[in-house]
């Protein structure tokens, strides 16, 4: 999947519109919380800048209707992105309206480079839509160049990620990835295809419904698949335990049941788990040997004996994939087991890739996201792609 980065065209004097995922996190007073997005924006917006060329950011944030929503503009985002270049960045009022156009037009190409932000994408129907042809053709009229460096919505073919695109190519216009995707596609993908082995996977998260395709994918190309979370509550009531009042899935028995079979020895479960009688930090707890929670008790964790198991299994590895928390991580003391199996990547010598959310949240919350190999910015798009599914918003970028 070797595609032409914003390294290899000529952007001076040029426009480039480049599709970031700015969609970060806000506090009630909507200052940005978490600018990691931002900042993994920032190498290609200055490739560009110290090219010549001027930037035209577009992106959206949270869920807006498909019409302007003040609580949803991308204002923080670009007030951080300001900060963060340590120059001015101008905000369009809207998408393709009348501001968007004359502040594009206004846009010096002479030399130096300018920034523009366009209000979020989706406070037009035409984004989530794909194929509004007014809406598709004002984004493509706005530059010489597309970029795309927006990996967490790389498995949507919404407008500005697929239509505006190809719009350009069709123009005779390049269109190609940003640093961050170029990055995203080399560990995720290039190292699913040709990992060095062992290659170990560790899976959490609440639900196995959300990962069972991501499980089946990774059972054919992994040496062992480590599960945790809640949903090891599924497959221990598959294989016939005791889960107590453990969030399950009884509709996926029969699923956990076939991975079961499917996986034999690759596919490693929890020995023991750390319950309690509530779901809170103060209330009673013990560690039971898996399957054997009491009625009355719920999992809220891997135990001490698993998170030894699986930090060995990282330890011998030569490539991880690390997607889901071990149990309720925002809730001491059952993020033990989270922290354990974060400790092992981080210690480990493996190409160790985090994919996104919120394993990506506990790597940079402890502190070792400058120890691994890799941190996804997409927590959807890199669990598409840990299943193996082609993006078609790539795809159709040009290719080296």
């Amino acid at each position: 999947m070797a595609k032409k980065t914003i390294a290899d065209i000529n952007v001076k004097g040029k426009k480039v519109l480049m599709r970031v995922d700015f969609n970060v996190p806000l506090d009630d007073d909507r200052h940005v919380t978490d600018d990691r997005r931002i900042r993994m924006a920032v190498p290609s917006i200055k490739k560009v800048l110290d090219g010549g060329g001027s930037v035209i950011l577009m992106s959206h944030l949270g869920r807006p209707k498909g019409e302007p929503d003040a609580k949803f503009s991308l204002k923080p985002a670009a007030d951080g992105l300001s900060k963060l270049l340590g120059r001015p960045v101008i905000m369009a009022a809207d998408t393709v309206g009348p501001d968007a156009k004359a502040k594009v037009a206004a846009l010096s190409t002479s030399g130096g480079g300018q920034v523009l932000v366009l209000e979020n994408v989706r406070f037009n129907k035409g984004e989530k839509k794909g194929d509004d042809a007014a809406y598709v053709s004002a984004l493509a009229g706005f530059a010489d160049a597309y970029c795309n460096d927006a990996f967490g919505t790389c498995h949507r073919t919404e407008a500005s990620m697929y239509a505006v695109p190809k719009t350009i190519k069709e123009a005779g216009k390049p269109a190609v990835v940003g640093y961050l995707v170029e990055k995203e596609i080399k560990y995720l993908s290039d190292t699913l295809a040709k990992p060095a082995r062992p290659f170990v996977a560790i899976l959490g998260g609440a639900k196995v419904s959300d990962k069972i395709s991501v499980i089946d994918n990774l059972l054919s190309i992994c040496d062992q698949v480590l599960i945790g979370g809640a949903m090891a509550y599924t497959f221990s009531l598959a294989s016939g335990g005791k889960v107590g009042k453990s969030l399950v899935e009884p509709d996926k028995i029969d699923l956990a049941k076939q991975l079961i079979e499917k996986g034999g020895k690759k596919l490693v479960l929890p020995v023991d788990t750390h319950c309690g009688d509530d779901f809170k930090g103060d209330c009673n707890k013990k560690v039971v040997p898996a399957g054997q929670i009491p009625d009355d008790f719920q999992g809220l964790d891997i135990g001490p004996e698993t998170a030894v198991k699986y930090a060995a299994l990282v330890k011998a590895a030569k490539t991880v994939v690390w997607n889901g928390p071990m149990g309720v991580f925002e809730m001491p003391p059952f993020d033990a087991g989270t922290k354990a199996v974060a400790q092992a990547i981080a210690d480990s010598s493996a190409t160790s890739i985090i994919g996104g959310g919120d394993s990506a949240a506990a790597i940079e919350q402890l502190g070792y996201a400058d120890k691994v190999s890799h941190v996804s910015t997409g927590g959807g798009a890199s669990l598409e792609m840990l299943e193996g599914k082609k993006f078609e918003s790539v795809a159709i970028l040009d290719e080296k």
